[in-house]
Order: structure tokens, then C-alpha cells, then sequence
């Protein structure tokens, strides 16, 4: 089962990385600039480096033979979520943290409820899925690394935002 849900999340990632580029194109070809460009490379590199330890932990420590229940379920409501923040942020959905001028803020779906609904799902992801298999040095490390990530990102994301009409 491990193989699986390993594979599904890289597709997913590649595929998600498909349509922010898409998104990308559609943004800036209206005007959009990026902010805080030297970032990126970290938070892929951090994700990356997640997948790696994910394997390493699972053929270096004994991991649990089956998926717990409810650790289970709460990957596939974060996935469900996921998609649901996709969709409702439409081409404003990326990767990357793009800003279009004259364009308002998101603040339908979840937005109205809350503040970076993505963001709380990776923390989530990063936390449980390692947790499902009995990964847990990677389940810790990362996710203490993603909060530092988190807590510069979405203060560059905040102040960037706060440039478009609410």
C-alpha cells in the first residue's frame, strides 16, 4: 500500500505542478508578476527531500505492515480539500506566489472561513502520511521544517496580497 499512495502523491505533484504552470502562463500573460522568486527552490527542495526520507524511513525502520483507518481517512479529506482549493481559486492557483494588479482577493468557498486553506492541508499531509506507514522521524522532521517554510511564506504571501482589493 505504501507504493501506492507514493505513487499517487508523485503523480498528483506532477500534475498539480501542470496546472500551476498552466495558471502561470494565463496569469502573467494578464500582467501578473511573481514575488519572492528565490524561495521556490526550497519549498520543491523540501518536498522532494520529504519523498526521499518517506522511502528511506520505510525500507530503514520497521513500518507498520498496514494503513491505520483514520489516518487514512484524513489523507483522502485533505485530498478532497485540496482539489476543492484548486477549483476555487481557479487560475489563481499556483505553486508560486503570483499577483495580478486590479485583480481582488479570493474570498469565496473556504476562503470566506479560512486564511491559506492550502497551506493547512500540506501541514496535514506532511504530518499523516508518513504517519500512516509508521514513518515517524519523517513525519516530525518535515513537518517542523514546513512550519518554518509556512511562517515565511505566508508572511510574504500576506504582504503581497495585501496589494489587491479585498
Amino acid at each position: 500500500m505504501f507504493y501506492i499512495v507514493v505513487t499517487v502523491l508523485v503523480v498528483q505533484r506532477l500534475g498539480e505542478l501542470l496546472i500551476a504552470k498552466r495558471n502561470e502562463r494565463l496569469m502573467k500573460a494578464e500582467g501578473a508578476y511573481e514575488v519572492a522568486a528565490s524561495h521556490y527552490r526550497w519549498i520543491v527542495l523540501m518536498h522532494t527531500a520529504w519523498f526521499l526520507s518517506m522511502l528511506a524511513e520505510y525500507h530503514l525502520a520497521t513500518p507498520h505492515s498496514s494503513v491505520h483507518p483514520v489516518l487514512f481517512g484524513v489523507f483522502l479529506a485533505a485530498q478532497i480539500l485540496r482539489y476543492y482549493v484548486i477549483a476555487t481559486l481557479g487560475k489563481y492557483w499556483n505553486t508560486r506566489i503570483l499577483i495580478l494588479p486590479g485583480s481582488t482577493r479570493v474570498r469565496r468557498g473556504i476562503y470566506r472561513y479560512i486564511s491559506h486553506p492550502n497551506y493547512w492541508i500540506v501541514r496535514v499531509e506532511l504530518l499523516v502520511i508518513p504517519l500512516m506507514f509508521g514513518l515517524y522521524t519523517t513525519a516530525i522532521v518535515f513537518s517542523i521544517l514546513n512550519f518554518f517554510m509556512l511562517r515565511h511564506r505566508i508572511r510574504i504571501e500576506n504582504e503581497a496580497l495585501a496589494v489587491l482589493k479585498s
